[in-house]
């Protein structure tokens, strides 16, 4: 099967990558016949041939595959029988040589018995084993190793499979899959060049047919970047191709960027994986077959039975298949409903099956009939199974006639740590999530086809991602995926055959799919504005619901990051604010304080109670009373950030304490307003008592906490890039206080920092929200003038820009 188009490299990538294949067969050259001179040497002296003197110079792993690399060992064994009188002697003057020369050598002298008895013992040994080469010396030996070796390995199949898979399975979970990784590794993670090894293994074990061609072909891509990785690397080479390298692998390999290498990376590994879950799968059945045969459990058929699932499509050997009376090219339908029938049925869409659809697609009439668009969502909605069969679907060609737009998102890299998956496969991850959201929504459909569409404004042409070739990150300003995603849904909808209603509905999911996420973790969810703009958006109770649904599809597919309790109780108290909104008309209202958080601020300052989290690890509450008097919430701030705690939300409120016959209040104090501040923070829950010590010691000016602050934030900056911070207001966004939003590189003081900035330009903050993913942070202030009010806008203005400079004091 040839690469997609859209990873068929350049002409020029394909004659660098040419040159890089000579190079690996050059380097294999050169050993071959180093081998065979210095074996010829040491056969001078006796005057016998080295052909006929029981001794053969075999070559094993990669060496026997012919895939030497420029940091590859030399696997080399040294074979021999009982005619060999001298084989310690033979073996010093083939090993000594290449010492001298600094060969990295992998080395060993067995007779057929001895490594019969290595490769039954030890599975990896096996594996390299079954690649013997015959280099030189007696051809018959090498001969009679490989025929008993692959005659074990054929008998004992039955049993070692199972134990070759489980490795495969715990490697893939240590290592992960190349197409789910920043930094892949190009041998030993899932897809990678040791699963191309396991291929030839269950070749060779004659139960299944695997397309040897593709998987050479497969590895031969993979050996051409790792080779040009050794290069880059020097003299530390290494397999995994790490960011800093990436660009110049790129420009090595003929790439433009490293937006296009990694993409075609990502398509070498997704399709070896591909077709090692397609090798293993058949596998299974072969053996449980062979298992049942010899128990006596099922009787021997004359030929496989076809299972009518849909019109034209049948199951065979839990595969599906087109039935006879198929007519392919002149039902467009056809497609659709073989994809559907097997992960309705949790079965494999034979890959020969898909390819002959590939090859001579039906034409479906624009817009798609209805039976065309209930085949269709009813596929996204399959669960799982969805993924095996898409893949498929989309390795023979079929995927591009369902939605012209998926090559922009195929195998497109996501480069936030917070994404585990590649574009294409978190918009099918969001289908699989949103498939166990359905009986929540009036339109499942709706939900299924947004899930599918919500991303897809993202990724674009290979080799012009836009993006910069050392870090990644975006080199200039790059559209919003929401608008181009819902430009792009706008096209597709009414292609499938929705309506004009719901092609609105679409494209409202895909434009706002961020809203409520957004909103529930960087906005005020007790400001009745925040709720009515979130309304206004919604509309309606039915689309709030696809949108809630989307919302948590979309996070559940991102990460454990991304849908934590916490996070999924803000956007739930979003939600029903604005069902209570559209239905009722009603608007939250700020609540009071609770009781005891009153009694709190009439007792000795400060105060402090920490509440535990109900999850260990989650986000937990404390509740700080202290002077109010602008800047005391920095303060605060920054003891928290000295804990080690990461602030998540902060609200105010002020409290007057009531004083006795003296004049004096209980604590001595003479003032009679109390901030009350609500905190929501992550990390270890610290000891009341010594936190209301630090923060009596901070309050009193005993701790100057400012200069601890900055001091620990110098040293997360040494470890980290940092990027210039982004100061906005944001107009309209409350009527009772002016929202800034701040969008910087996250660090221990931020968020003291900014308070800290605030409190210098005489304002108060009345609540805070953060929102963070990886290195990223957005903090969201709600400012107020000192007796309430939002701010006027030139002094709003002078506040983002003393923010901005405390955040960046060097000049940009």
């Amino acid at each position: 099967m040839p690469p997609t188009p859209a990873f068929s490299p350049a002409p020029s990538a394909r004659e660098r990558l040419t040159q890089v294949g000579r190079s690996r067969a050059a380097r294999t050259h050169a050993a071959d016949e180093r081998l065979r001179t210095l074996l010829a040497d040491a056969f001078a002296e006796t005057g016998t041939p080295p052909t006929a003197g029981g001794v053969s110079v075999v070559a094993l792993g990669g060496y026997g595959r012919e895939e030497l690399s420029a940091a590859s060992d030399l696997d080399v064994l040294l074979l021999y029988d009982d005619r060999c009188a001298d084989v310690a002697g033979i073996a010093e003057r083939l090993w000594y040589p290449l010492w001298d020369d600094r060969v990295a050598l992998d080395h060993s002298v067995r007779t057929i018995t001895e490594t019969s008895d290595a490769a039954a013992a030890d599975l990896r040994t096996a594996l390299s084993l079954l690649d013997a080469r015959h280099v030189a010396g007696d051809a018959a030996l090498t001969i009679q190793l490989r025929t008993t070796l692959l005659a074990n390995w054929r008998r004992t199949a039955p049993r070692r499979l199972p134990e070759l898979e489980q490795s495969c399975r715990e490697r893939a979970a240590r290592v992960g899959e190349i197409a789910a990784l920043l930094e892949p590794d190009l041998k030993e993670a899932r897809g990678g060049l040791r699963d191309g090894v396991v291929m030839r293994a269950l070749a060779a074990t004659w139960l299944v047919d695997v397309p040897q061609a593709n998987v050479a072909r497969l590895r031969s891509g993979l050996l051409d970047v790792r080779d040009v990785l050794h290069e880059v690397g020097g003299r530390r080479p290494t397999d995994r191709l790490r960011a800093d390298l990436q660009a110049e692998v790129a420009a090595g390999c003929g790439l433009p960027d490293r937006d296009a290498l990694l993409r075609y990376v990502y398509h070498l590994g997704r399709t070896m994986s591909h077709t090692a879950d397609i090798a293993w799968r058949r596998a299974g059945r072969a053996l449980a077959g062979r298992s049942g045969r010899r128990t006596g459990r099922t009787r021997p058929r004359p030929g496989p039975a076809l299972t009518p699932l849909a019109p034209g499509v049948a199951a065979v050997d839990g595969e599906v298949v087109l039935a006879p009376e198929a007519r392919v090219g002149a039902d467009p339908l056809l497609p659709l409903r073989a994809a559907y029938a097997a992960a309705d049925h949790g079965l494999l869409l034979a890959p020969h099956t898909a390819d002959r659809l590939g090859n001579t697609p039906g034409t479906l009439p624009t817009p798609w009939p209805a039976e065309a668009r209930r085949l269709f969502t009813a596929l996204l909605g399959t669960g799982p199974d969805l993924l095996a069969v898409w893949e498929t679907c989309d390795q023979a060609g079929l995927v591009n006639d369902l939605v012209p737009e998926w090559d922009r998102v195929r195998c497109a890299p996501q480069y936030s740590p917070v994404h585990r998956h590649t574009v294409d496969r978190h918009l099918l991850d969001t289908c699989v999530e949103a498939s166990r959201l359905v009986r929540r929504v009036y339109r499942p459909d709706l939900l299924l086809v947004g899930a599918l569409l919500h991303d897809l404004g993202k990724g674009g042409p290979v080799g012009q991602g836009g993006r910069d070739s050392r870090d990644g990150r975006p080199a200039r300003p790059a559209p919003d995926h929401s608008v181009t995603g819902a430009e792009i849904a706008a096209r597709l909808a009414p292609r499938w055959g929705f309506g004009e209603a719901d092609t609105e509905t679409l494209v409202l999911l895909v434009r706002h799919h961020l809203l409520l996420a957004d909103t529930a973790t960087r906005r005020d969810l007790d400001d009745p504005t925040t709720i009515r703009r979130v309304a206004a958006v919604v509309g309606d109770a039915d689309t709030l619901d696809l949108l809630a649904a989307l919302t948590e599809a979309d996070a559940r597919a991102t990460g454990s990051a991304a849908w934590t309790p916490w996070r999924a109780a803000l956007v739930g108290r979003l939600v029903g604010h604005v069902r209570r909104h559209l239905e009722r008309g009603q608007v939250p209202a700020p609540g009071p304080l609770a009781q005891w958080q009153r009694a709190l601020a009439r007792e000795k300052l400060p105060g402090v109670v920490v509440e535990p989290p109900d999850v260990d690890g989650e986000p937990f509450r404390i509740t700080v009373v202290a002077p109010g008097r602008v800047g005391s919430l920095a303060t605060v701030a920054g003891v928290l950030a000295l804990a080690r705690l990461s602030v998540r939300s902060a609200s105010v409120h002020t409290e007057v304490r009531v004083e006795d016959d003296t004049g004096v209040y209980a604590d001595g104090h003479t003032e009679g307003d109390v901030g009350v501040s609500i905190w929501t923070v992550a990390g270890e829950p610290p000891d009341p008592a010594v936190l209301r010590e630090r923060l009596d010691a901070a309050l009193s000016g005993r701790d100057r906490v400012a200069p601890r602050v900055a001091r620990m934030d110098a040293a997360h900056a040494a470890r980290s890039a940092r990027r210039p911070a982004d100061v906005r207001v944001e107009p309209g966004a409350s009527a009772a206080a002016t929202v800034l939003e701040v969008r910087a590189h996250d660090r221990p003081g931020l968020f003291h920092q900014v308070c800290a900035a605030v409190a210098a330009a005489g304002c108060s903050v009345r609540s805070a929200h953060v929102s963070t993913w990886a290195d990223n942070a957005v903090d969201v202030f709600y400012l107020t003038r000192p007796l309430g009010g939002p701010l006027e806008e030139a002094v709003a203005a002078r506040v983002a820009e003393s923010v901005r400079a405390a955040l960046d004091p060097e000049p940009r």
